[in-house]
């Protein structure tokens, strides 16, 4: 009878390890399990015909070699830098590269290809090709720094020398005239005053040979007469290249003139004894600010 109990119960137990196996499958195929069920499901999740989002996410630009690029052949001060640019690059863009090849700052940089390049065109647009030569103009701050220091101190130099140097009224060729004192007939001044030229010609002073002088403006001709005892220059207004005066010392009220009719100073045609409130008449007269009566 027992032997009959086992056997009868023995079925039982095995269906219930079979049901056992089928709800709890071994840790081993749980993964296959899963595994291929996750197969089953990814085609279905891709989107049709577009990239998966991490080939969406951009890394700030286009990768180089996507761009369409140019080589070109950088000279800048005697130095010439070989590299692959792209042509959709602005000006602006190029002008960096330069600085980051040379330490020469953008705005320091002139950058030239068949004229200026714009800061605002790209390469392709100013018509760029390969092999181009971009030339560079401009200095770096240091060396700016290196030239400018000793022509400061140069131009300092100058400066002091034009301080120093004696008004015209005493330097030895004038001085030969006025030593001769003021002339006794030459016409009154009257200082702190600017007048018109009078309708008689100025005379009364000296030239630089110590001879009379005498300023006769004919407007109607657009001619400056300067008579002498000797002979009259009649000489065109446009002809006179340019007109400089200075107050003689301690006779302020006067002034030495001198006029250009040449391209140098040798040209200059001085007169001594001007009255001071003629001078600013006749400089406005010869040079073309005509006055209206």
């Amino acid at each position: 009878m027992a032997a009959a109990a086992a056997a009868a119960a023995a079925p039982d137990s095995e269906d219930a390890s079979m049901e056992a196996e089928t709800q709890s499958p071994p840790l081993g195929c749980r993964e296959d399990s899963q595994s291929d069920s996750l197969s089953a499901e990814k085609p279905l999740e891709e989107p049709s015909g577009e990239p998966p989002d991490e080939a969406a996410v951009s890394n700030g630009g286009e990768p180089e070699t996507e761009k369409e690029l140019v080589e070109l052949k950088v000279i800048w001060n005697k130095n010439k830098y070989d590299l692959k640019f792209p042509l959709d690059s602005t000006g602006a863009d190029l002008k960096q590269k330069i600085h980051s090849l040379t330490g020469l700052p953008p705005a320091m940089q002139k950058v030239m290809f068949k004229g200026l390049v714009p800061e605002e065109k790209t390469l392709r647009e100013i018509k760029v090709i390969s092999g181009a030569k971009i030339m560079v103009v401009g200095s770096t701050i240091n060396d700016v720094l290196a030239v400018n220091t000793p022509k400061d101190a140069a131009q300092q130099e100058v400066k002091a020398e034009e301080t120093k140097k004696e008004p015209l009224c005493r330097q030895k060729p004038h001085r030969k005239v006025l030593d001769k004192g003021k002339p006794d007939d030459v016409m009154p001044s009257v200082k702190g005053v600017q007048e018109r030229l009078p309708t008689v010609p100025l005379s009364g002073m000296y030239n630089k040979s110590g001879g009379k002088v005498r300023l006769t403006f004919k407007l109607e001709q657009d001619q400056l007469w300067i008579g002498t005892k000797e002979r009259t220059e009649k000489l065109p207004m446009g002809s006179i290249k340019n007109v400089v005066s200075e107050p003689i010392e301690g006779h302020e009220d006067y002034h030495m003139m001198a006029f250009q009719l040449g391209p140098t100073e040798a040209s200059y045609y001085w007169v001594y004894w001007v009255p001071t409130q003629y001078v600013d008449a006749i400089k406005d007269t010869v040079l073309g600010k005509w006055q209206y009566f």
